[in-house]
């Protein structure tokens, strides 16, 4: 399946603004993946918004977090109920959270699994509504040395969107985190970003 056709559906009918839910679990950095989305989209002249929903903070509790990204300003500031997109960072939460609720048909839904997408549509029951997986855990594990999934799931991201570009997040990240972190560190990020964009899958 082509970067074309795999974006193809997620623009919705928005004015051109892509909403963006993510969900997650206390410590995998949904909180973080939101921002560092909103960050890079903004320094390609969008206008973002970035926000966690706080519920329990504990580490492994679910959470949500929001990503929106217009070519005009946003004027809502609500919670994203109808997301053209959802990243899911932690497969088990398939069975713990609708994480469809709210996606229209022609939406898509991205989920950190080693399943086919066909199996994670099956278990999700959806119709209408695209469904992708990458390995995310695994890649993070080979690059990161660390089971946190959120960096490989922006890249993953960034293939299913088709609105900005790996180029762009690649040296986005670069720029960020080489103020925080050493160079193999930055360059592990660069590498979760590159594999989990070239490994997503989607329907056939």
């Amino acid at each position: 399946m082509s970067a074309k056709q795999m974006s193809a559906g997620t623009q919705g009918d928005k004015g051109g603004m892509i909403e963006v839910r993510w969900h997650g679990r206390g410590g995998q950095g949904a909180k973080t993946a939101s921002y560092l989305l909103a960050e890079s989209a903004a320094g390609d002249g969008r206008y973002v918004q970035a926000y966690p929903e706080y519920g329990a903070e504990r580490a492994g509790a679910p959470i949500r977090s929001y990503t929106r990204i217009s070519n005009r300003p946003i004027r809502s500031h609500s919670g994203v109920r109808h997301p053209n997109v959802v990243v899911v960072l932690d497969p088990t939460l398939l069975a713990a959270v609708n994480v469809a609720e709210g996606v229209e048909p022609g939406g898509s839904i991205l989920v950190n699994s080693e399943d086919t997408p066909e199996q994670v549509k099956q278990r999700l029951n959806v119709r209408d509504i695209r469904v992708y997986t990458v390995p995310a855990t695994r890649i993070a594990m080979e690059t990161l040395r660390r089971p946190i999934p959120n960096t490989p799931m922006i890249g993953a991201l960034v293939k299913v969107m088709g609105t900005l570009t790996i180029d762009q997040i690649k040296e986005d990240t670069r720029k960020r985190f080489s103020l925080r972190f050493r160079p193999e560190i930055v360059e592990a990020n660069v590498n979760a970003l590159q594999m989990a964009y070239e490994q997503v899958k989607g329907e056939q």
